[in-house]
């Protein structure tokens, strides 16, 4: 038996994606090309962007470029990520979330005005899944994607992927005009060598095509006279400009020099003045403590010593690091996920030391491990590590700081090395699977040392809301997977950091996505 879908019933929450830090440039208030005009629009951000091909890209700016570019069979509703709902298909799943069938709608064309068909989307897809270094590769991993008719084509799975439809929306999986791409060196095998034509030349269906792209300083975009699809730009010309320093996005914003300033901190969009608006939220990342229960925690590898500093924190003093818009994490699935806890740790200095005790924790000093050159979501790691080890040895434990680069302290944090570790996590789609690898024997579970057998309870707990295909019960599965982690897991959620984007009242519409970090088709001139 079949029902129709033409939206998910599972997806919710925010994608904020753990990406490297892009390069740095354009920190002048009137560096770069200059845009002029009530037809041109200005975005400064700090750049996290690697390449403008769609199967390839996989970080924030990127992500943002793609969405400009490339249009996917599922979409969202604005910054509402709640639910997907048809991009270029509608879609029909069967009961067990194992076969999908996806139906182009519409007479949708490409930038050069050739119709969108099956043969591309198939082609898209499995090109992504033929390229074994390409970083979106992992989402369709274990999907059987086949052409079923010209407007028609169908997904398949070995076991329950309720999420795909959340997956498919993210801009990475964008539709290339297959003909245009193969021509350029595209193919499925693995022998895939279009990247470099389209870092030059755009072909996707989306409200923009591609201009000139500088990795270092700006891309360029303008509109794309051949789009029939609902989200035509009020602007015939983008340029997104690499501005890695807060206060000259700021600079260039009062100045009159940008429209649209994306990375702001908390201290800064609090004073704004008049002119200029801001679109302040949480973001979807989460920045946590692991206490490793492998060999790198030593003595200290102990769930107790966890609950221990969960008691101890107090989390609000820590969210005045954060600023506008971030708010407490209240478990390893933020709020705002299905699944998600009401309500956060609230410190108890009484449960801190009985659960000290039980772990016999007789003063051993924990070296708290963190990058000290990567913030998120403007929460910088030193000052918070700081706050962090002076609440804790009010507490009776005693921490040593040891902050790393950015780079070093990943390879620890991957390797599964660190004993004490502070980072962060963000989903890769909209939907609560994202944060089941913090289960046992699970991705982030083992980099914290964390076996499948050391909670098996958990662990099951994961392995059924993985497989759940009843929405009430996922939902009530995520939760339950929340509550244990909460209760018996060797990480302590603190902070969801805020995301704010601030634009000058010359344009509306620049609000904060999390999957896309911003749609840029949908900023439109003020009035």
């Amino acid at each position: 038996m079949s029902s129709r879908r033409s939206t998910s019933v599972i997806a919710i929450g925010a994608v904020a994606l753990l990406a490297l830090a892009g390069c740095s440039g354009g920190n002048s208030a009137n560096n770069g090309e200059q845009s002029s005009g009530s037809d041109s629009l200005v975005i400064d951000t700090a750049f996290s962007i690697e390449t403008a091909d769609p199967g390839h890209t996989y970080d924030p700016t990127g992500n943002m470029i793609a969405k400009a570019l490339y249009e996917t069979l599922v979409d969202f509703e604005g910054s509402d990520v709640s639910t997907p709902v048809p991009g270029l298909a509608s879609w029909e799943q069967n009961d067990t979330a194992t076969e999908f069938t996806f139906t182009l709608e519409g007479d949708r064309v490409f930038s050069d005005g050739s119709p969108i068909e099956a043969k591309d989307v198939v082609f898209s897809l499995q090109r992504i899944q033929g390229m074994a270094d390409a970083k979106p590769n992992f989402l369709l991993s274990g999907v059987t994607i086949a052409e079923v008719d010209e407007k028609t084509v169908s997904f398949t799975t070995e076991t329950p992927l309720l999420q795909l439809p959340a997956i498919l929306a993210n801009p990475a999986l964008g539709i290339v005009n297959s003909d245009v791409v193969m021509e350029n060196g595209g193919a499925t095998d693995g022998t895939d060598s279009a990247q470099g034509f389209l870092d030059g030349e755009s072909a996707g269906s989306g409200p923009f095509v591609l201009d000139t792209l500088d990795l270092s300083s700006q891309v360029v975009l303008t509109k794309n006279d051949e789009y029939n699809g609902d989200e035509e730009s009020e602007f015939s010309r983008v340029v997104v400009r690499n501005v890695s320093e807060s206060a000259t996005q700021l600079a260039n914003l009062k100045g009159g020099d940008s429209m649209v300033a994306m990375d702001l901190n908390g201290d800064q969009v609090s004073g704004l003045g008049d002119g200029l608006t801001v679109d302040s939220v949480p973001s979807g990342q989460t920045i946590f403590l692991l206490l490793n229960q492998g060999t790198a925690g030593g003595d200290l590898a102990n769930v107790k010593i966890a609950e221990a500093i969960r008691y101890a924190l107090d989390y609000d003093a820590l969210l005045e690091l954060a600023g506008a818009g971030a708010e407490q994490a209240t478990g390893v699935i933020p709020p705002g996920f299905e699944g998600a806890l009401d309500t956060g740790v609230e410190q108890d200095l009484e449960k801190s030391k009985a659960a000290l005790a039980e772990a016999g924790y007789t003063g051993q000093t924990l070296k708290l491990q963190f990058p000290n050159d990567y913030p998120v979501g403007g929460v910088e790691f030193t000052p918070l590590a700081e706050r962090i080890q002076a609440q804790l040895e009010d507490a009776g434990i005693a921490v040593e700081l040891a902050p790393a680069p950015f780079a070093t302290e990943l390879d620890a944090y991957v390797n599964g090395t660190e004993g004490f570790g502070l980072w962060f996590w963000g989903p890769d789609y909209a939907d609560s699977a994202n944060f089941l690898p913090f289960g046992p024997g699970l991705k982030v579970g083992l980099r914290a040392g964390w076996a499948a057998e050391a909670n098996p309870a958990i662990a099951e707990i994961a392995a059924n809301a993985a497989a759940a295909t009843d929405a009430d019960e996922r939902t009530a599965l995520f939760t339950d997977f929340a509550e244990a982690m909460q209760a018996e897991g060797p990480f302590v959620p603190m902070i969801v950091p805020g995301r704010n984007i601030s634009s000058t009242d010359k344009v509306t519409g620049a609000v904060y996505n999390s999957v896309w970090e911003m749609d840029i088709a949908e900023i439109t001139p003020a009035g």
